[in-house]
C-alpha cells in the first residue's frame, strides 16, 4: 500500500554567508512572507550588524611559583591547620619548648662568660659550647630549616651557616664538585691535593647562537661544556662562606691544557689572577681593578678539549705581585700553580674551586684576532709512518730485454731468472 505525501515547493535562495548583511533576493522574500508572517513589527527596525564578534582568545596565563629571596621574603605558614592534626600540634609544642630551653642554657653561660665566672683553663672550652648552643636553640625550628632551604637565609647567623654548609656537603654539591676535580685530573694536574671550605659557584650568560646576544646568566655545572662566546666576558662568582673570621684569597683561573710543541707535552696558561681579596657572604664578587686582566678562554683548532680551573685558595699573608709580571701573553705561559702557591704561602686545606670545558668554534678563532691578537695555532695529529713508502716508488714491473741463456730472445715485461 503506498501513502501518499504533498511535496512542499522547492524555494530556489542565492548562496549567501552566514554573517553576510546582503539583502534578501525577491524571491526568497516572497516566499518568507508567504510562509510565516511576524505577529507584530516593530516600529523602527535594528540596525544591521557591520561587524562579528569572533571568539575571544584565552590568554595562556602559566602558573609560576613566586620569587623566593632574601630581597622579597616570605614567612613560614604551618601545612596543616591548627587544631586538625593534633599529633602535629604536639610535635610543635615539643620542639618549641625543647628550643626555649636551649635558648635559656645559652643565656645562662654566655652570662656567666661576660661576667668572668668562668675559669680561664676551660674558658674556651665553655665559649665553643656557647656556639654550639646557639646553634641547637634553633636548629629545629620549622621556620629556621624552611628558610635555609629556599634560599632566606641570613649567613649573619651561626644557624643558618650550619644548615646551609650541611646541605652543601651532604646533598650533592660538593660531591659533584670533587668528583668532576679527580675525574678530569685536575687533581693532579694543576693542584696535587685540595679540600674546599666554602661553595664556590660561577655563572654566565647564555648565548644566543645566531645572533650572539646575551640572555639570562645562568649558573654552570662543574665540568659542563661552556661555549666560548659565553665566556667572552669574565663570568660571575658567588661564594657561600661558613666562616666568620676574616680571611683574604687569592682568585685565578688557568687553563693546564695548552700544548706545548717542544716537549711534546702541554702547558698551562694564566687566564686571570687577582690577590688580597676579602670575599662577601653571598653576593657576587666585586672585584676592583685586575691585577691580572681577564683573558677569555681561546682554545686552538685541532686540540682537544680544554679544562678551565678557578681557584680561590686562602692566603697566610698579604701578597706582593708586580703588577706587570703577567702582563705580556709570553709571560702568562708556562705559568706553574704549585710553585706560586708555595713561594705565597697559599693554602690547598681551604677555600674554593670550580671548572668547566670548552672546545674551538668560530668564536675562539675571533678571540684569537681581536683579543689575543695573535694567529691562531693549528694542530693535528702526526701522521703515522709508512713502512711501504720506499717499495711503492719502484716500479712493480721493470722491462728488461736480453737472452736467455738458451740463446732464445725475451721480450720487454717479462722477468727471467737468470741460471747459473
Amino acid at each position: 500500500m503506498l501513502a501518499l505525501r504533498r511535496v512542499r515547493p522547492t524555494v530556489t535562495r542565492s548562496l549567501v554567508r552566514a554573517n553576510s548583511t546582503a539583502a534578501p533576493t525577491a524571491s526568497t522574500a516572497s516566499a518568507s512572507d508567504a510562509s510565516a508572517a511576524p505577529a507584530s513589527t516593530p516600529a523602527t527596525d535594528a540596525p544591521a550588524a557591520t561587524e562579528t564578534r569572533g571568539r575571544k582568545k584565552r590568554r595562556s596565563t602559566r602558573p609560576q611559583r613566586p620569587v623566593l629571596s632574601a630581597d622579597s621574603p616570605k614567612e613560614w605558614s604551618r601545612p596543616v591547620a591548627k587544631g586538625l592534626l593534633p599529633a602535629y600540634d604536639l610535635a610543635l609544642q615539643v620542639i618549641r619548648e625543647d628550643a626555649r630551653a636551649i635558648q635559656a642554657e645559652e643565656a645562662e653561660l654566655r652570662n656567666k662568660l661576660a661576667k668572668g665566672a668562668v675559669p680561664a683553663e676551660v674558658r674556651e672550652k665553655e665559649e665553643k659550647r656557647a656556639d654550639i648552643l646557639a646553634v641547637m636553640g634553633k636548629v629545629n625550628l620549622p621556620d629556621v630549616r624552611w628558610k635555609a632551604a629556599n634560599g632566606m637565609a641570613d649567613m649573619s647567623q651561626p644557624v643558618y651557616r650550619h644548615l646551609v654548609e650541611k646541605r652543601w656537603r651532604s646533598d650533592g654539591p660538593l660531591d659533584l664538585l670533587m668528583e668532576r676535580l679527580h675525574q678530569m685530573n685536575v687533581i693532579p694536574d694543576v693542584l696535587p691535593d685540595f679540600h674546599p671550605s666554602f661553595d664556590l659557584r660561577l655563572t654566565a650568560p647564555d648565548m644566543n647562537a645566531a645572533t650572539h646576544r646575551a640572555g639570562r646568566w645562568k649558573s654552570v655545572e662543574p665540568g659542563s661544556f661552556v661555549p666560548v662566546i659565553s665566556t667572552r666576558k669574565q663570568p660571575r662568582l658567588y661564594t657561600t662562606l661558613f666562616d666568620t673570621e676574616p680571611q683574604q684569597y687569592t682568585l685565578m683561573m688557568v687553563d693546564p691544557d695548552v700544548p706545548d710543541e717542544h716537549n711534546a707535552s702541554f702547558t698551562t696558561f694564566l687566564h686571570w689572577l687577582q690577590p688580597n681579596l676579602t670575599l662577601p657572604a653571598a653576593q657576587p664578587l666585586n672585584l676592583p681593578t685586575a691585577h691580572t686582566v681577564y683573558v677569555p678562554p681561546h682554545p686552538a683548532k685541532g686540540t682537544p678539549y680544554h679544562r678551565y680551573v678557578v681557584l680561590l685558595l686562602p692566603q697566610t699573608r698579604e701578597i706582593k705581585v708586580p703588577g706587570d709580571a703577567f702582563r705580556s701573553y709570553e709571560a702568562r705561559m708556562d705559568f706553574d700553580v704549585r710553585s706560586f702557591v708555595e713561594e705565597h704561602g697559599l693554602r690547598t686545606d681551604g677555600g674554593g674551586a670550580h671548572m668547566f670545558r670548552a672546545t674551538w668554534d668560530e668564536d675562539s678563532s675571533n678571540i684569537w684576532k681581536q683579543v689575543v691578537k695573535r694567529e691562531m695555532p693549528r694542530y693535528g695529529y702526526i701522521p703515522r709512518p709508512d713502512p711501504y713508502v720506499e717499495t711503492r716508488k719502484e716500479k712493480k714491473y721493470a722491462a728488461m730485454v736480453g737472452r736467455h741463456a738458451s740463446g732464445a730472445r725475451v721480450g720487454a715485461g717479462k722477468k727471467i731468472a737468470q741460471t747459473v
